[in-house]
This record gives structure tokens, sequence and C-alpha cells, in this order.
């Protein structure tokens, strides 16, 4: 098991999970890296391999945004967009800006509706331009209350399943933009990197299961894989899942 590799993982899954590494347990089920493949190889403690991928402090150590300062930056998104931003936007404004939180840990505030009413609430003890409550307000009359769960209407987001290539393997995993992963991971391994393809899906982590215990046998670590020809083609016949 390559060191960068799993470095590259442990940034990966740490970013999926609002910027917070994965304890040993829950990094080998999302991976299938075993803690055979690290200790006592490239590492004493997990915590020393979370440091040399970027992340000074354990999961349990690091502080938890304050509600207002989520809400602050999120007002701020708002007058930058002109409308109420969606989960991809908030998403990218992450990735664009370090100073803006991870679009996953303004799930605490629950769907939509619940956001947008949080922004709404924020507005009345704090100085909220009011072109910011007047969207909220627009976006919260077009936002269905929550009803019984049978008949609420979800946002459905979507993201991909992507094929990579790098030397004779084939990486198989789920980004919400396979080309922004391509880049990130392009940096880290030796080899080039090619993006074969990649397949639509509202259920990214279910599709990319299925891949991946498709080709279980083939599997080389984590999310390698040692694909034939007649593999990749299987897999570029689909467009979405």
């Amino acid at each position: 098991m390559d060191k960068e590799h799993i470095l590259s993982e442990i940034r990966r899954t740490a970013e999926e999970n609002g910027g917070r590494p994965l304890g040993i347990g829950r990094f080998e089920k999302e991976t299938q890296i075993k803690e055979s493949d690290w200790r006592g190889k490239y590492w004493i403690r997990w915590s020393d391999a979370i440091a040399e991928a970027g992340h000074t402090n354990p999961p349990e150590m690091q502080a938890a945004y304050p509600d207002d300062f989520l809400l602050e930056k999120l007002v701020g998104l708002i007058q930058e967009l002109g409308h109420f931003p969606t989960a991809p936007e908030r998403r990218m404004k992450g990735y664009q800006n370090k100073d803006f939180p991870s679009h996953n840990t303004f799930a605490r505030f629950g769907n939509k509706s619940a956001l947008i009413q949080a922004v709404l609430d924020y507005s009345e003890e704090h100085d909220v331009d009011a072109q910011v409550v007047e969207i909220c307000r627009q976006a919260a009359a077009k936002t269905k209350p929550k009803q019984q769960a049978s008949t609420e209407r979800q946002e459905i987001e979507y993201g991909f399943v992507y094929l990579m290539k790098s030397g004779k393997h084939y990486k198989i995993g789920h980004s919400t933009c396979a080309e922004m992963r391509q880049h990130q991971l392009k940096i880290l391994l030796p080899e080039k990197l090619e993006l074969i393809h990649k397949i639509k899906t509202d259920d990214p982590s279910g599709i990319e299961g299925y891949w991946h215990n498709r080709f279980k046998e083939k599997r080389k670590g984590g999310e390698w894989f040692d694909l034939s020809t007649s593999d990749v083609q299987s897999f570029k016949r689909r467009k979405t899942m």
C-alpha cells in the first residue's frame, strides 16, 4: 500500500466529512485501507498520519463553528450571488475560499427550508442587509413547508462516480465534480492521472459501492483496481445510474 495514496485518502475523506479526519474504524470502512497497511510501516499512531496529511489536530480536538459564524458567512455569500445559494454553490465557495466553511457544516440547521429560516432568525438580531432578508423571504415562499416524509419534496443533489487511470491501475471514486477531484489527486501521484469516464447519479456513494463490489476481485488497495479493457468498456457504457 503506497503511503501517498493513504495520505490522499485521508485528505479526501476528511474533506467529505466537513474537514474532520475520520477515525481508524470508519476510515477503513470507507476506503478498505486496513490498519495493518500503515501502522508500524509508515506511522506509529493514527494522529501522526492525520498530521502528515495536513490536519494538525485529531477529529475530537477540532472545535465546531458557532452557528452565528456560519450564518454570517452564508449572508455574505447571499450578497455575493444575489440569490439563496444551492448546496453545490456553497461547496464550490468552500473549495475556492478556505475561510468559507465546508458545505457539510450547514447540515446542522436541517433542510433548505430550515436553513433559510435560520438566516431570517439571524437577521432579526444582527445588522443584515435588507436585500438579503428579502431574498430569503422570497426563497422561503418558494420552498414548501415540511410535510410528512412520504409527501415532502426533497432537493436532489447530483454527483458523479468517476473512473481515472494512473499508470496501469484505475481508480473508482465519487465526487460532486470529477474534474476538481482529478486536479486534487494529480498533484499527489507520481504518474499522469487521466479521467476516463464519469457517471451522473443522485446516489454517488451507493453507485460507487456498486462498482467497487462488481470489481472487488480486481481491487489492488483502497479505490484502485487492475481492470481489463472489457471492464473499462462496461463502466463507460453507463452515462447515468
